[in-house]
């Protein structure tokens, strides 16, 4: 599943391939991926165009060229972004198959997890797939926009993500750090795999009481998410077996994980204990069972 890195590297992408584009066809063999009646997200789509590309969290935000409607795109679990123009095919997302030539396409276009293709007056045409159907498309008006940007959290990597704030927000939280930091609602954007990666440099135990964390802890809470985002964005993101950007390019970020699917290894940090996994806020979490206390 795309974290904020990835992303935020597919909207980097987007505003290369496909603003200004005209939409003159939108279909679908799925409706309910579509979060708004069909009829009416039809409607505002043809004609229009891509104005802008933005983002909260996890969560693609494509403002349109009437200035007053708004595409939301959000990939969950296995959704996934595909632009093909003539004989050039970019994919971001999750990979629905094994194409060598470039990796998370999936099959041959459309297929089966194809649930909406977009039509644009250059010949170009944006899928959207799904294998598990979890993702959502849905248009709405600034008011709505709003509405659904306030029920997210601190935005990692801003100003507003500081020592003041966060110390206020975990301020008598009885739940754990990784299931604090993975509550949209409290900080938005970052997943499982970017959360092991801070705690470990932060020295902080997943499963330690998020109100119990001391100034140092979380100074360096701040720190970590900062710098371990903005390395990963540079990057282009982290990769395994399921993730292709939008020029169907791996995340490479992959090299500088320190805890991360390394069970069983040497701590990277004191050398003296193993990293270990254990189920933590419903995910499986990675961490050094000595440094990390």
């Amino acid at each position: 599943m795309p974290e904020l890195p990835e992303v935020e590297t597919i909207r980097r992408d987007v505003i290369k391939k496909l603003l200004n584009k005209k939409i003159v066809r939108v279909e679908s063999s799925y409706k309910k991926i579509v979060k708004s009646n069909f009829k009416i997200f039809r409607k505002i789509l043809v004609n229009n165009y891509f104005y802008k590309a933005d983002r909260i969290g996890k969560l693609l935000i494509l403002e349109l060229g009437d200035k007053k409607n708004y595409l939301l795109i959000h990939l969950k679990m296995t959704g996934q972004v595909i632009y093909t123009d003539n004989d050039k095919l970019l994919a971001g997302g999750h990979s629905m198959g094994d194409n060598k030539k470039i990796p998370g396409i999936g099959d041959s276009l459309p297929n089966k997890h194809t649930h909406i293709i977009f039509d644009f007056q250059d010949g170009s045409k944006m899928y959207f797939n799904d294998m598990r159907k979890f993702g959502y498309l849905k248009i709405v008006n600034k008011n709505e926009l709003d509405e659904i940007k306030a029920g997210y959290g601190i935005e990692p990597t801003t100003k507003e993500f500081n020592f003041e704030n966060l110390k206020e927000i975990l301020k008598n939280r009885k739940t754990s750090i990784k299931a604090f930091l993975l509550n949209q609602k409290q900080v938005s954007g970052l997943g499982n795999i970017y959360v092991d990666e801070v705690l470990f440099m932060a020295k902080v135990r997943p499963d330690r009481l998020a109100g119990k964390l001391n100034t140092r802890e979380i100074k360096d809470i701040i720190k970590y998410v900062n710098s371990i985002l903005k390395k990963a964005i540079k990057y282009r993101g982290t990769t395994f077996s399921n993730y292709a950007d939008t020029s169907g390019k791996k995340g490479n970020y992959t090299k500088f994980l320190k805890v991360f699917g390394r069970i069983g290894d040497t701590c990277p940090g004191c050398k003296n204990g193993l990293i270990i996994k254990k189920k933590i806020a419903g995910r499986g979490t990675h961490f050094c069972s000595k440094c990390q206390v």
